[in-house]
């Protein structure tokens, strides 16, 4: 079976969390969808990702609000917490000059 998931968009805010489990970030990006709606626009889903460690460091790091990315991860679903999309791989795809 496969759990994977890849996300491309623009990012709309970064939340860094120290956490005793180590570096812990949220980023929510913006992903604009592939068909109109009915007024003829295209929608833009807006998307929260888990970050950890190292990912979420990198990013906090050299990404800022506008930047694209893309993120390669998985769905993740436990018991009593929503579901959520947890990053395993993010690819800065604009330049940023932080």
């Amino acid at each position: 079976m496969l759990n994977q998931i890849v996300l491309v968009g623009r990012i709309v805010s970064i939340i860094m969390q120290d956490d005793d489990k180590g570096n812990r970030g949220v980023v929510t990006i913006s992903v604009p969808a592939s068909i109109k709606d009915e007024s003829g626009e295209y929608p833009t889903d807006k998307i929260e990702i888990e970050l950890f460690d190292n990912i979420a460091k990198n990013t906090v790091d050299y990404c800022k609000k506008g930047d694209v990315i893309g993120v390669k991860g998985r769905i993740q679903k436990r018991d009593d917490e929503p579901m959520k999309v947890v990053a395993e791989k993010v690819t800065f795809l604009t330049a940023s000059s932080k």
